[in-house]
This record gives structure tokens, sequence and C-alpha cells, in this order.
């Protein structure tokens, strides 16, 4: 099931990115459908669904970084032609993942209370974000197996399958936002939980699917005895890499919540802003995020192949690809901020705030892919410690400090420049330390083999 080691590079990324077009679309249109229903109920609604926002890309991100373990590994062997080696590390991860889920379940219905209030959540805005995250709570085990099958999916190089299961879910939740939240059609009306309860019902409904893929169509899953040596030996496979991803990945929503603590201060309509202009700028990220989501796994698999060859062409190809991205999409969010803003709020000063910070923050955006492209590449080639410093110095090196002092500074918007500058620096950071990297790489295919015999 090698599908991404013999054909063109530019083909074989192609046929790989566009039909995850739509997938993409459709994953961010996720956080969009549920921002706009709820924005119907009120500013306090609003800012509630921003507060939860660092806190779900947090865990989404935790479990995302085994999820990329998992599907490196298994790509990696799938590039060597070891099918059934695939298999017992999908079949293992499923376990893995359901386990650490459970864990982190239980304890974020004990911290739900302590943590938002830490974050700067209160009063009104408080009890909504407590409603929110209880039920997304409960359906959390779901999202985490629905996402490591999908990053399965994408490891065997079809994502033509994978991006319609999401546009599926997608509209499934389009569906179930209005008649959970306004109680359409006779269902109770739950407000900003009705949100909630959709997005569980529709992740649970996807998920589904995704076994049914992953076991009778890939012969991915492996309903036999496993040995606990054989689980402790994919565990700790997976989690070689899986943790270092972990520990990069979660410093990008603890950014997150730290920019939301400091925006918290200039109250309400600020932390509002700030989070629909989060989840404005996904579409900003939608196209380059599809040829990202390509990249690990032919990286991996090409990696596992020997031909480090194919992984510079792709290297170069990508970044430039993001750069020259960038440059069209902050044109063209110059122009479509404040319709933008007014499609999400009709306060005018969250809309004067989202649409200062889109003015700032849109040139760099074909940097921070160049940055995140950086860290895919390294993952692919077993390399995520280098992936995991990479991103703590853009986090914490750069824009943590940035953003606290250019807000002590140069108020709100310092914030704003601070996020540009920290951008574009690690974009530099990265096109270089990659270049070191895959420069010392012989292709000779004599590397470990991080899969197992």
């Amino acid at each position: 099931m090698a599908l991404l080691v013999k054909e063109g590079v530019l083909k074989t990324v192609l046929r790989m990115a566009i039909p995850m077009l739509a997938g993409t679309f459709a994953m961010n249109a996720y956080n969009l459908t549920d921002t706009w229903f709820v924005s119907r109920l009120g500013t306090d609604a609003l800012a509630a669904m921003s507060f939860t926002f660092p806190v779900v890309m947090l865990l989404g991100f935790v479990m995302r970084g085994l999820g990329t373990g998992a599907m490196t590994v298994v790509a990696h062997a799938l590039g060597r032609g070891k099918q059934v080696t695939a298999a017992r590390i999908t079949t293992h991860a499923a376990f893995l993942s359901f386990g650490v889920s459970l864990i982190l379940t239980v304890i974020g219905l004990f911290t739900i209370q302590p943590l938002f209030l830490r974050l700067g959540a209160s009063g009104e805005v408080l009890f909504l974000t407590r409603q929110y995250m209880l039920i997304w709570y409960y359906g959390f085990v779901f999202w985490v197996l629905q996402m490591m099958f999908s990053d399965i999916i994408i490891g065997t190089g079809n994502t033509r399958a994978i991006s319609f299961l999401m546009v599926g879910g997608t509209v499934l939740n389009f569906i179930l936002d209005p008649v959970m939240i306004f109680g359409l059609w006779g269902f109770p009306k739950l407000g900003i939980r009705g949100a909630a309860l959709a997005t569980v019902i529709s992740q649970t409904a996807v998920l589904a699917a995704e076994f049914y893929f992953i076991h009778k169509r890939y012969h991915l899953f492996l309903f036999v005895s496993h040995s606990r040596l054989r689980i402790i030996s994919s565990w700790r496979r997976i989690l070689r890499i899986g943790i270092p991803t972990v520990l990069s990945s979660v410093l990008t929503p603890l950014s997150a919540a730290v920019v939301i603590n400091i925006v918290s201060g200039f109250g309400p309509a600020a932390v509002a802003a700030i989070g629909v202009a989060s989840r404005i700028e996904m579409f900003a990220f939608m196209i380059p995020m599809t040829v990202g989501m390509s990249l690990v796994p032919f990286v991996a698999q090409n990696y596992g192949a020997g031909r480090i060859d194919r992984i510079r062409i792709v290297r170069k190809g990508a970044m430039f690809f993001a750069l020259v991205f960038g440059c069209v999409i902050a044109g063209l969010f110059l122009i479509i901020a404040r319709p933008l803003g007014l499609l999400f709020s009709s306060d005018p000063e969250v809309v004067n705030v989202l649409v200062r910070y889109i003015y700032v923050t849109c040139f760099g955006y074909g940097f921070l892919e160049v940055h995140r492209y950086a860290g895919f590449c390294l993952v692919g080639i077993h390399r995520p410690v280098a992936s995991a410093f990479l991103n703590t110095i853009r986090v914490i090196v750069l824009m943590i400090p940035l953003v606290y002092f250019g807000s002590r500074i140069f108020g709100l918007y310092g914030i704003f420049y601070g996020r540009l500058f920290t951008d574009i620096v690690s974009a530099v950071i990265g096109i270089i330390w990659t270049g070191r990297v895959l420069k010392g790489i012989l292709p000779s295919g004599s590397q470990a083999d991080p899969a197992g015999k």
C-alpha cells in the first residue's frame, strides 16, 4: 500500500492535496458554523465560545500529536511494504487513544470552573462556557478516535475518502446546529449546549464511517489477540514521535490561551473579536493546510523508502507555495476583513478590533505556513525533537514575550504586531534548519526502521 514513493513529486502531492481541499474546508467549517450560530445568542455567548477555543485546541493538539506519531510510523511501515506491521500499529494506536482520552476527560470535567476562571471568564460568560464544555467533554473520546482514524487514513495516501467523510460530518453538524441551539422541529432549545451536542453527534457519525474504511477497505485493524509486549512495543514507537509532537503542538494552544488572557484585560468585545478572527484565519490557511496534511505521510513514506531526494524537492516546493499563497490571501483579506466581521457580529467594537487584527496579522500568514511545513518535514524524517524545539522557539522565545511586551507598551494593537513579527522570524529559522538537516542525510535508505520488523 505504499502509494507515495513512485510517481512524480508534484503529481503525488496534488493527488493528495486536491481532494483534501473539501475536507479541510469542512474541518474549518465545523468551528465557523458553531461560532456563527452561537453569535446569534449574543456577545456573552460568543465570548464564551472564544474562551473554549484555546482549551479545545489544546486537547485537540495533544491527541493529534499522538495521531501524527501513529500516522508517521504506519506510513513508514507502508513505505517499506510492511502491511501487517502497519495494521498492528493502527490497532494499538486506537487502544492508546482511547485510554488517554478517558483520562483527559476525567481531568477536564473536574477543572472546568478553575481553569476558565484563570483564563479570565466570569459571570454569565463563565456560566455559558461551563455549559458548553460539560457536553463537549462527554463526547471527547469519540472525537479523539475520529481524529486518530483520520490520520491513519491520510497516512495511507488516500485523502479522497477522508475528505468525503469530513464533508459529511460538517453537513450533519450544519443541520443539527440550528435544530439544537434554537429548538427547531420540536427539539428543546439548548442554546450554547446545543452547539456542543451537535458537534459530538456529528463526530461520532464520522468515527463510525472511518472505522468501516480502516477495517474493511484498508485492512488496518486486527481483531486478534494482542500480547502485552507487542502493544507496549507499538506504543513506544508511536510515542517516540508522538510525545515530542504533542509537546510541540500544545505550545500553540497554550500561546493562544496566554493571548486570550492578555486580551481579556481589554474587555469582552476584544475577546469575542479575537475568537472570531482566529476562526476566520482558518480559511486563510485552508489551501496551504491541504498541502501540509500531505507532507507528513509523503515524507514518512519516502523516508522509509530511502528517497531523500524527493523529500528535498517537496520541502522546497511547499515552502515557495506557502509564501506566494500568503501574499495572495493577505491582499484578499485586506479587502474583505470588514464584511467578514459584520457577518459574525453587529457590535461595532467587536468588528473594529477584528478588522485591525486581520489587517496586521494577514501579512504573516505565508510565513506561518512555512514554519509549519518545516515542522512537518522534520516529523516525517523522524526528527520530532527538532520539530518540537523549532516550535518552542516560535512560542516561548518569540511569541509570548513579544505579545506581552507589545500589549504593555502599545496596548491591544501591540499584540497584533507581536504576532506578525513572530511569524516572520520563525519562518526564516525553519527554512535554515530543515535545509541543514536534510543536507546531512544520505539517500541510502539505511536508517533505522522505527516501524519494527
